[in-house]
C-alpha cells in the first residue's frame, strides 16, 4: 500500500470514528432531554449504537462482495454513501426523537415496563438506521482494500486503530470545546460536515482508482456468483473458542462500562468532565493496545491468545480490588483501574479478527459482529438485570466471571510456560478471594454503620445517620439533608400568592421535607421523583411519611420532571424545583434551562408562583440562571436563606404580592406554623424573627442579568460546560487547577463521606472508629473545615482538651467566621479553667451568629463561673428568648436569677 493512500485512508477512518463519538455522546444527552434522565435509557442508547454496529458489520460483509460483483461498482463507492448517510441521520436523530416523544406521553411514567419498553423502541427506530451505516463502513473500507491491496491481511486492525484514535479525539473535543463553543446543534452539523468530508474524499479515491479497477478483468454476473459459491463453500467456519472469547469480551466490556459509570460516581463525581475521563481513558488504552499488536504482528512476536486471556481474567479483577474506598490511592483515581483491561481488549481484538479474516471482508464483518452482539447484550444486561439486584461490586464480578472461564479454558495451553501460569493462577485466584469476601464498594461501607442502601436500575441510594444528622447519597453523591431551607422552598411560595392555594408540584422529592411542608398547607400535593429508591427512603428521614402518603392529597409519581410537565393537564398554585447538586452536574441545565421553564409556564396558574432553589456557585453561572428565569418570567424575586449559601428564586407570570412579616403569619395555616417551627423553638415570637430575616434578604435579580450571553438553553447547557470559559479569565496554570479539580485527576472525592461517617460513629458513642474517619478525611482533604471541628469535638467530649484546641485553631484559621468552631473552642478553655479566653471565643461566636442561643448559653454559665451572675442572667434570659431555656431553668434552681 502506498504510504499516502495509508495515511489518507487513516484520517478517513479516524474522522470517522470522530463523527460516531461526537453523535453518541450528542444523542445521549438529547434523550435524556426527552425520555428522562435514567440509566436504562444509558444502556438503550449504547446498546442500540451497538446493535446497528452489528447489523452493519454483519450484512455489510456478507453483502459486499455480491454487490460490487453485480453492479461492478467499487466498494469506496458504497463506503462514501454510506458516510453520507450517516452525516444526514446524525442530525436526523433529535427530531425523530422529538417526534417519538409524542407518541410516548400517553403511555405513563419512567417506572412502568411498558414506558421503559416502548420508549427504547422509539430510540431503536431514531438511531438504528444510521448506526447500520457506521458498522458497514468496515467491511465496505476492506473490500475496497482488497480489490486494490489484496496482500493487505492485516486491514481491520489498521481500520480499527485509526477508528479508536478518531472515537478518542471525538470524545476529548466533543465534551471539552465544542458542545461549550457551539452547542449540540451546532456540534451534529460540525460531525455531519466531517461526514460528508469523508464521503468526498471517498469519491475521489473512486475516481483515482477507477482506471487500475478498469484495467483489470472483471466478473461477469454469472462468473462471479460461481466464484463466490466456491468461495463461501471452501470458508472454513469460525473457531469455537474465537467466537466464545469475541462475544464474551464484548459483553463483559460494555456492560462493565455501564456499571462503572455508576460505581466510579462517587470518586470521578457527577461532571460532563468526569465521566468523559472514563470514556477517554477506556478509548485511549484500547488505543495503545491496538497500536502494540500492530507493532508486535509486524515484528512476528504477538502474544499468544492464552496469556492475554490469563492477563484479562486478571485485569478484570481490578476495578473491584483497588476501588475499594478504603485503599488510599488507586479508589480515588478509578480510571487507572479499568487502563490494564481495556488496553488488553485493545490488543486481543484486531488480533483475533486479523488471524481469521487474514483480510477478507465477510469474514471480518461476520467475527467483528459476534463481537459487537456481546456489545449490544451486555449494558442491557447491567442495567435491567445485574444494578437493581446485585449493586456495582456483585455485578461487576458477575460479569468477570465469563472471563474467568475464557482463563480455564486456556489454563492447559500455559503448559509451554509453566512460569506464566504458576504466577497466574495464584494471583487470580487471590484477586477472586479479595473480591468477593474482602473487597467492598462505596455503597457497602455504609452498612458498617447501620446505613440503608437500596438499589434500582436507575442509581444506588444509602441513607445513614441519625436525628437531624441524616444523609441522602445518591451514586455515592450528597443530596440534601434535614435543613429549614428546604421548608422554606414550600412556604415561601405559598405565602407569596395573591389567593388561597389548593395545589402544589414539587420537583425532585429529597428527603421529602418540602413535600411534608406542603402538605402542611391542606392542599393537593403532587412530588415527582426521578429515583424510585428515593421515594422508598422518605420513610426513613421522616417517621410520619406513611401518614403523610396516606393522605388522598398527597402522592408521589417516579418520573422525569420534564416529562410529567408534557404529559400531565393539570395546573398548579405553586411549582417548586430543588436540582440535584452540585450546579455544574451533568444533565442539570436540564433544570435550569429556558424550554423547562418553557414547561414550567404551561402548568402554572395565571398568577401562580415558581420556586427555585440555587445551591451556590461561581458568579457566572449564578448570572446564568438568573438570566435564564428573567428572559423566561416578567416577575422574578431573588432572596438570601435564612441559612449561609444559595438563593431563593420566585417566578411568575403575574406580580407577586410581597407580604410584611406579620401578613406572611397571618396566611399560614396553623400546621404549617408549626411544621416550620419544628426543629427550633415553637414560638410566635421565633416565626417573626424568622420571617423577618428572610423578607430583609431580598436582592435585586438585575444584578445578575448584566450580560445576555450567560444564559442557559437546552442547546447550550451553560452551567454544564466551562472549562474554555474559564481559560480565559485565568491563567493557564490555574486553569489547569480548575481542570484537574473537575475531573478525576487529583480529587478527594471521599473526604466527606469519611466525615459524615465520622459523625455517624460520634452520634453512636464509638469515638475511636470517628477519630479513624475524621482523621482519614483530613488526610485526604487538609482543607476540610468540618472535620477539624468535628474531630475537635470528639477529642472535647473525651477530655483531651489540648488535641481539641489544636483542631479548633486550625478550622478557624481555615475559615475565620466559622461561629461553631469558636463556641466549641470557648468550651475548651472553659474546661481548661481559662474563662477570660473562654468569653472571647463566646463573644466571636455571637457577634457571627446574633440568633444562636448555644453563645448565650455558654457566655453565660461563663460568667456565672466566674461570679458575675447579672451578665449570666441577662444571657441566660436571651438564650431562653431564642428557643433554649435549659440554663435559665438551671440558674432559677440554683438561686442564682430570678
Amino acid at each position: 500500500m502506498k504510504k499516502r493512500h495509508k495515511i489518507l485512508f487513516f484520517l478517513m477512518f479516524c474522522l470517522s470514528g470522530f463523527c460516531g463519538l461526537a453523535y453518541q455522546i450528542v444523542w445521549l444527552r438529547k434523550a435524556f432531554a426527552v425520555f428522562g434522565v435514567i440509566t436504562p435509557i444509558i444502556s438503550v442508547v449504547v446498546s442500540v449504537f451497538m446493535l446497528g454496529l452489528f447489523l452493519g458489520s454483519w450484512f455489510g460483509g456478507k453483502w459486499i462482495k455480491k454487490i460490487t460483483g453485480r453492479l461492478s461498482v467499487s466498494a469506496i463507492y458504497l463506503y462514501a454513501a454510506a458516510e453520507l448517510m450517516i452525516g444526514l441521520g446524525g442530525i436526523a436523530v433529535l427530531y425523530l426523537f422529538l417526534l417519538g416523544d409524542r407518541f410516548l406521553l400517553p403511555i405513563g411514567s419512567t417506572e412502568s415496563f411498558i414506558y421503559l419498553l416502548f420508549s427504547a423502541l422509539v430510540i431503536a427506530i431514531a438511531m438504528l438506521p444510521w448506526c447500520i451505516f457506521m458498522g458497514a463502513t468496515y467491511p465496505f473500507m476492506m473490500a475496497f482494500l482488497e480489490e486494490h491491496y489484496p496482500q493487505e491481511k492485516n486491514g481491520f486492525s489498521f481500520l480499527y486503530l485509526a477508528n479508536v484514535i478518531g472515537a478518542m479525539a471525538g470524545t476529548l473535543f466533543t465534551a471539552l470545546f465544542l458542545i461549550e463553543i457551539y452547542g449540540f446543534q451546532n456540534t451534529l452539523f460540525i460531525a455531519a460536515f466531517m461526514n460528508f468530508t469523508v464521503a468526498l474524499l471517498a469519491l475521489m479515491l473512486g475516481v483515482v482508482f477507477r482506471k487500475a479497477r478498469l484495467s483489470k478483468t472483471l466478473d461477469t454476473s454469472k462468473e462471479y456468483e460461481k466464484k463466490h459459491q466456491l468461495s463461501t463453500t471452501e470458508k472454513p467456519s469460525v473457531p469455537y473458542l474465537t467466537r466464545t472469547i469475541l462475544f464474551i469480551t464484548g459483553f463483559s466490556s460494555i456492560g462493565m462500562e455501564v456499571i462503572w459509570t455508576r460505581a466510579f460516581t462517587p470518586a470521578l463525581g457527577t461532571l460532563i468532565y468526569s465521566f468523559a475521563a472514563l470514556l477517554f481513558t477506556y478509548l485511549l488504552a484500547t488505543c495503545i493496545g491496538s497500536y502494540l499488536y500492530r507493532r508486535h504482528r509486524d515484528k512476528n512476536l504477538t502474544w499468544s491468545i492464552p496469556f492475554v486471556v490469563a492477563i484479562l481474567s486478571i485485569a478484570a479483577f481490578l476495578p473491584v480490588v483497588f476501588t475499594d474506598w478504603r485503599v488510599p490511592f488507586l479508589s480515588r483515581l478509578p480510571v487507572l483501574n479499568i487502563f490494564p483491561f481495556c488496553f488488553l481488549l485493545g490488543y486481543l481484538t484486531p488480533k483475533l479478527i486479523d488471524e481469521y479474516s487474514g483480510g477478507d471482508p465477510e469474514r471480518a464483518g461476520t467475527v467483528y459482529a459476534i463481537n459487537i452482539a456481546g456489545c449490544v447484550l451486555g449494558p442491557l444486561a447491567a442495567s435491567y438485570l445485574l444494578l437493581p439486584f446485585f449493586g456495582s461490586r456483585v455485578s461487576i464480578i458477575i460479569l468477570t466471571l465469563p472471563i474467568l472461564w475464557l482463563f480455564m479454558k486456556h489454563w492447559g495451553a500455559l503448559r509451554s510456560t509453566p512460569v506464566w501460569r504458576a504466577i497466574f493462577t495464584p494471583v487470580l485466584a487471590v484477586l477472586l478471594f479479595c473480591s468477593l469476601f474482602v473487597s467492598i464498594s462505596f455503597d457497602e461501607g455504609f452498612k458498617k454503620i447501620n446505613g440503608v442502601i437500596r438499589h434500582d436500575y436507575t442509581a444506588t441510594v444509602v441513607s445513614h445517620g441519625y436525628d437531624l444528622q441524616k444523609n441522602l447519597l445518591v451514586n455515592g453523591i450528597g443530596m440534601t439533608s434535614l435543613t429549614p431551607i428546604t421548608k422554606d422552598m414550600a412556604h415561601m411560595p405559598l405565602v407569596f400568592l395573591n389567593h388561597k392555594p389548593k395545589s402544589a408540584l414539587m420537583i425532585c422529592l429529597g428527603m421529602g421535607t418540602t413535600l411534608r411542608s406542603l402538605a402542611s398547607w391542606g392542599i393537593d400535593v403532587t412530588a415527582v421523583e426521578l429515583v424510585p429508591s428515593v421515594k422508598d427512603a422518605f420513610g426513613y428521614y421522616h417517621a410520619d411519611a406513611d401518614s403523610f402518603l396516606s393522605r388522598p392529597n398527597v402522592r408521589i409519581i417516579v418520573d422525569d420532571g420534564r416529562r410529567f410537565l408534557r404529559r400531565t393537564e393539570k395546573k398548579f398554585d405553586v411549582i417548586t424545583i430543588d436540582p440535584p447538586p452540585p450546579i455544574e452536574a451533568a444533565g442539570s441545565s436540564l433544570l435550569y434551562s429556558e424550554e423547562f421553564y418553557s414547561l414550567i409556564k404551561l402548568r402554572l396558574k395565571p398568577d401562580g408562583i415558581l420556586q427555585q432553589w440555587f445551591p451556590g456557585g461561581d458568579q457566572v453561572t449564578l448570572a446564568a440562571v438568573t438570566t435564564s428565569l428573567t428572559r423566561s418570567f416578567p416577575h422574578v424575586l431573588m432572596y438570601q436563606p435564612i441559612e449561609e449559601g444559595g438563593f431563593h428564586y420566585l417566578a411568575s407570570m403575574s406580580p407577586m404580592n410581597i407580604p410584611s412579616t406579620a401578613e406572611a403569619i397571618l396566611r399560614m395555616p396553623e400546621a404549617a406554623k408549626n411544621d416550620r417551627l419544628e426543629w427550633e423553638l415553637k414560638s410566635e415570637a421565633r416565626l417573626a424573627e424568622i420571617w423577618n430575616k428572610l423578607l430583609k434578604g431580598e436582592i435585586d435579580p438585575a444584578l445578575f442579568t448584566m450580560n445576555s450571553d450567560f444564559r442557559i438553553t437546552d442547546d447550550r447547557p451553560f452551567n454544564e460546560y466551562y472549562l474554555i470559559r474559564d481559560f480565559t479569565k485565568l491563567s493557564f496554570k490555574s486553569f489547569v487547577s480548575s481542570f484537574m479539580k473537575s475531573s478525576c485527576v487529583g480529587k478527594n472525592p471521599y473526604a466527606d463521606a469519611y466525615n459524615n461517617m465520622g459523625v455517624t460513629y460520634t452520634n453512636l458513642g464509638q469515638y475511636q472508629q470517628a477519630l479513624e474517619n475524621f482523621g482519614e478525611a483530613i488526610r485526604l482533604k487538609p482543607t476540610l473545615v468540618e472535620a477539624y471541628n468535628n474531630r475537635g469535638a470528639v477529642f472535647y467530649k473525651l477530655g483531651q482538651y489540648h488535641q481539641a484546641l489544636e483542631d479548633f485553631n486550625k478550622a478557624i484559621n481555615l475559615r475565620p467566621n466559622f461561629a461553631i468552631a469558636y463556641n466549641y473552642r470557648g468550651l475548651t478553655y472553659f474546661k481548661l479553667v481559662q474563662y477570660q479566653q473562654a468569653l472571647e471565643n463566646f463573644n466571636k461566636a455571637i457577634n457571627l451568629e446574633p440568633d444562636s442561643a448555644d453563645g448565650y448559653n455558654y457566655r453565660g454559665i461563663t460568667y456565672f463561673m466566674q461570679g458575675n451572675k447579672t451578665p449570666g442572667c441577662h444571657d441566660s434570659q436571651k438564650a431562653c428568648e431564642l428557643g433554649n431555656c435549659t440554663m435559665l431553668e438551671w440558674a432559677k434552681n440554683n438561686g442564682d436569677c430570678r
